[in-house]
């Protein structure tokens, strides 16, 4: 085959490809998995977070649980409100617990969603559901993420799959309501979390110190509209 014949063959070859496009490649699919707490290797994305790191006396565990049927991951311990004695740092609140994940290489692209949904057993307790996004919110010179926070009530000994659309989640600075009308970018997503603290939460949901306990099957973006 001459050079130019095989250029030539090339160039039909793409062509034929192009116009053989999957809608797939088009349409992203109607669900997305982010997190899937099936195995020990899934927990190695994440990583815990308390007030003992300051002071506080909560403590949290993560682990795998194997059912017959299926794994799923538990995030569990103690909040408490008692800080230690002598303690350097000066905090003005305790009681808190999370598990955050460990950042993604690159982003996460969720431009073509409108909604997190988990799939979760709880103890009655109200959860906060946290999504990172790429600093432009904050000052330049600060190397925090962008934080946005959504409440997540999880009925106790009941699976549930709880949806969120991303609209309901609010900026937040160090855990406090950013009081201006931001958007969030869902396409620069860095990370996330779901923590639980001893105050706070929704009306009806079971609060203060005590042993908390949250059962993840997955974390899904879905689009719904």
């Amino acid at each position: 085959m001459s050079r130019f014949r095989g250029i030539w063959q090339a160039s039909l070859n793409a062509t034929k490809k192009a116009l053989t496009w999957n809608v797939d490649d088009w349409i992203p699919p109607a669900e997305k998995y982010i997190f899937n707490f099936s195995s020990k290797e899934e927990l190695k994305k994440w990583h815990l977070y308390s007030d003992a790191e300051f002071g506080g006396l909560s403590s949290a565990s993560l682990e795998i649980k194997d059912d017959a049927n299926k794994s799923s991951g538990v995030f569990s311990g103690n909040l408490s409100r008692d800080v230690t004695e002598g303690t350097k740092w000066n905090i003005t609140r305790s009681g808190f617990c999370g598990m955050r994940s460990k950042k993604f290489d690159g982003f996460i692209d969720l431009e073509a969603y409108d909604t997190i949904a988990l799939r979760i057993k709880g103890d009655g307790r109200c959860y906060i559901s946290t999504i990172y996004t790429e600093n432009w919110v904050n000052s330049p010179g600060q190397m925090e993420d962008n934080s946005w926070q959504s409440f997540v009530f999880v009925p106790k000994d009941n699976w549930c799959i709880a949806k969120i659309p991303l609209d309901h989640y609010l900026p937040t600075w160090r855990g406090n309501v950013i009081e201006a009308k931001l958007e969030m970018n869902p396409s620069r997503i860095l990370g996330m979390s779901l923590s639980v603290n001893a105050d706070g939460g929704v009306p009806g949901a079971n609060s203060g110190p005590g042993d908390f306990k949250l059962e993840i099957d997955w974390i899904k973006a879905l689009r719904t509209q």
